[in-house]
């Protein structure tokens, strides 16, 4: 079973991600804060870390480059906000995350991306 790591400061959001990646048969983790980031983080490793952008604490894009180098996290980690897709695609580029996902596809098109991203 594959696992995802699902970073957001919205716990709605966060309960509406996982309800439908775990219908699909995924095991997800959710975080959030940098504290609980840092826990699920070392619990077990992650196939796939979906991180939010804009959040209280910092951004997801921060983190993101943070994980990647400080932490030298391997897992391919996605961006996930509604902001534009093109400050997106530059913040993902910046922060060396390997794409993007933006949340204005609804759960439905961040599932069917999952599946894309995990095949």
């Amino acid at each position: 079973m594959k696992r995802i790591l699902l970073m957001d400061d919205s716990a709605l959001f966060l309960d509406v991600v996982r309800h439908v990646l775990e219908g699909a048969g995924y095991e997800v983790v959710c975080a959030k804060d940098l504290a609980e980031l840092d826990r699920v983080r070392r619990e077990k490793p992650a196939d796939l870390v979906l991180m939010d952008v804009q959040m209280p604490e910092a951004f997801g894009d921060d983190i993101a480059m943070t994980l990647r180098f400080a932490h030298d996290v391997k897992t391919p980690i996605y961006l996930l906000s509604s902001l534009s897709e093109e400050d997106l695609e530059e913040r993902a580029v910046w922060a060396k995350a390997d794409g993007y996902i933006s949340k204005s596809i609804g759960v439905e098109g961040i599932l069917q991306r999952v599946r894309e991203i995990l095949a």
